[in-house]
C-alpha cells in the first residue's frame, strides 16, 4: 500500500522575529525609588541623581542634597502673587567647605531653579556633616627609577619617613583634584 504524497511542509516555519525595545537600567530608577525619595521630600529623583550636573563637579564633591521640605498647603504656602512658594533644601556639606558653600548659596539656588525651570527651591539650609561617599583611590604609581635609587641610598630614617609623608600628601592632593 502506497502512502499519499504530503502536501504540508515537513517543518513548521520559523517564528517571525519580534522587536523588543532594550531599556537602560537607569530608566527604572525613578519609578523604583519614588517612595523612598518622597519620604525625604524629593518628589523627583533628579535633584539627587543629577546633582553633579546641577551644582557643578567641583561643588558636588563636597556637598550633597539631604532633605527637601515643602511648605504646608496653607495660605503661608503661597506668596503675594498667589504662586506656590519653593521648598527648603537641606544641603549636607563637608565641614571644611561650609563657609565657601554659605557664600555660594545664592549661586547654588539659581543653578537649581534654572535647572528645573521654576522656583523649586526658595532657601538653602546647610548641615555640616561628613559625606557618605567613599572616594575611589587612584592606582599606586611607582616613583621614577632614578629617584628611587637616590632615596634607597639614603641611610637617614627620619629623612625617609619625611619623604614618605611628602609623597603621600602629594598623591592625595593630586587625587582630590582629579575627582
Amino acid at each position: 500500500m502506497a502512502l499519499p504524497p504530503r502536501t504540508e511542509p515537513r517543518f513548521a516555519a520559523p517564528p517571525t522575529a519580534r522587536f523588543v525595545a532594550v531599556k537602560a537600567v537607569g530608566s527604572f530608577v525613578p519609578t523604583l525609588t519614588k517612595k523612598a525619595f518622597e519620604k525625604f521630600g524629593f518628589s523627583t529623583a533628579a535633584l539627587i541623581t543629577d546633582w553633579e550636573r546641577i551644582a557643578g563637579a567641583e561643588l558636588a564633591r563636597y556637598t550633597m542634597p539631604d532633605k527637601l521640605k515643602w511648605p504646608r498647603a496653607t495660605d503661608a504656602a503661597y506668596d503675594d502673587e498667589n504662586e506656590r512658594r519653593g521648598a527648603t533644601l537641606t544641603l549636607r556639606v563637608d565641614p571644611a567647605r561650609a563657609l565657601d558653600v554659605e557664600y555660594r548659596a545664592r549661586q547654588i539656588l539659581e543653578r537649581i531653579n534654572s535647572y528645573f525651570g521654576y522656583r523649586a527651591i526658595e532657601t538653602i539650609r546647610l548641615i555640616q556633616a561628613p559625606l557618605d561617599r567613599s572616594a575611589p583611590q587612584p592606582p599606586a604609581v611607582a616613583p621614577p627609577a632614578r629617584h628611587q635609587e637616590a632615596v634607597s641610598a639614603t641611610a637617614d630614617e627620619g629623612l625617609l619617613a619625611a619623604l614618605a609623608r611628602l609623597e603621600s600628601g602629594v598623591r592625595s592632593d593630586r587625587s582630590s583634584r582629579r575627582s
